[in-house]
């Protein structure tokens, strides 16, 4: 079973990263398999009482490799840390399957690990659903939720639950793009799209501009109205006065 989960970690390397050549590559190469493979190592002891090993397992894995990952996080399958220098991953943090972290993500805890009423440790990390990806710098805080597949652009302060399949991007973190249904499982470097993502302030203005001007053609469609009217108006009066007159004399 640990063989298996391994070799799908570098599966998973060479599917989303486009300069791992081979798994050898990986293995021997790579700074953030090497973290994972502490992790599973320390997390397996971790799991088993044995939290001092554990801890210190990832206290070498994280001079080593630059990438902080506590022992006691729940990771998926086919985790994908690219890069990897300045990754923290907390305690409670719960990572599904196929998610991918690029270089100097947080995720991190903003509340007291201990619950001041029942005196019981609560999860203070996120937890990031299947298919997640979060782009460089982004700092993912709390015990939140980021949905399946969305995901997270590159600098972003994430501090309240992001729906499954959109994208959020700035800080602090807003959606821009909605759910994607037919391309929300494809795998988008560093979380943002190649044609970019819309500004929301802008797309805002434009809409407004084009109300703008609909509203502009309406008011020049009236006037020429009113024109064609009060143009009309003076000649139905002298034709009125003529039928009358003619009534008149008859």
């Amino acid at each position: 079973m640990i063989f298996k989960r391994l070799q799908e970690d570098i599966d998973s390397f060479i599917a989303r990263d486009p300069a791992a050549r081979s798994r050898i590559e990986v293995a021997l190469l790579y700074p953030g398999f090497h973290a994972i493979l502490v992790y599973r190592a320390s997390h397996w002891l971790w799991k088993r009482g044995f939290r001092f090993l554990g801890r210190f397992l990832s206290q070498v894995a994280r001079f080593t490799t630059g990438i902080e990952i506590h022992p006691g996080a729940t990771i998926g399958a086919r985790f994908f840390i690219d890069h990897g220098d300045g990754v923290v991953i907390g305690e409670t943090s719960h990572i599904g399957d196929d998610v991918t972290l690029y270089q100097a993500v947080t995720l991190g805890g903003i509340s007291p690990s201990v619950d001041s009423h029942t005196q019981v440790n609560k999860k203070r990390h996120p937890t990031l659903e299947n298919g997640v990806i979060v782009g460089s710098g982004a700092q993912v805080l709390g015990p939140i939720t980021v949905g399946a597949d969305a995901r997270i652009g590159a600098n972003a302060v994430v501090t309240r639950d992001v729906p499954p399949g959109v994208t959020a991007v700035g800080i602090p973190a807003r959606v821009v793009m909605p759910r994607d249904r037919e391309h929300a499982k494809d795998f988008v470097a560093y979380g943002t799209p190649a044609d970019g993502c819309p500004d929301p302030v802008l797309n805002t203005i434009e809409n407004l501009r084009t109300q703008v001007a609909q509203l502009m053609e309406r008011v020049d469609e009236l006037e020429n109205e009113r024109d064609e009217a009060e143009e009309a108006s003076p000649k139905a009066k002298t034709k009125a006065k003529k039928i009358a007159n003619a009534g008149g004399e008859a």
